[in-house]
């Protein structure tokens, strides 16, 4: 992928919205996410649990469910290692650190995600095509 650095500086003011959809996520609301997701295939999610999900309503099924599971008040964010986007292609890798509260835990609960995400252009607007997430080692 080559660099394109109106491109990037685009998908960097970008990943404002996208932490704002994934803090939406932790905190029960999926509706921001599937704002942000592709409407065309190809899309698939690596979950921290080891399975895959294909196809754009399987995702988005898949994180509707997911984001049933959390309760307001999280505390959610990224440290970005490493980010680039070409004129239609982007991704970013790092760490997602989260404490949220989920239904039936009267504790928050610590996630630490390693996390790799690609996206793609969809009517001139970044689109999340690809997540792999899995839990980063104490």
């Amino acid at each position: 992928m080559k660099t394109d650095n109106a491109a990037l500086l685009d998908f960097e003011k970008f990943m404002a919205t996208r932490l704002k959809a994934s803090t939406d996520f932790v905190e029960g609301n999926f509706d921001s996410l599937k704002d942000l997701s592709v409407t065309d295939d190809p899309a698939t999610i690596f979950p921290p649990n080891g399975i895959y999900i294909s196809g754009v309503s399987q995702v988005n099924n898949f994180n509707k469910k997911g984001a049933s599971n959390f309760l307001p008040h999280a505390e959610n964010e990224f440290e970005v290692i490493h980010q680039d986007a070409s004129d239609s292609l982007a991704y970013w890798t790092g760490i997602q650190r989260s404490s949220v509260k989920m239904k039936g835990q009267d504790a928050p609960v610590i996630f630490n995600l390693r996390v790799t995400e690609i996206f793609r252009k969809e009517q001139g607007s970044w689109k999340l095509m690809h997540r792999h997430a899995d839990k980063l080692a104490e």
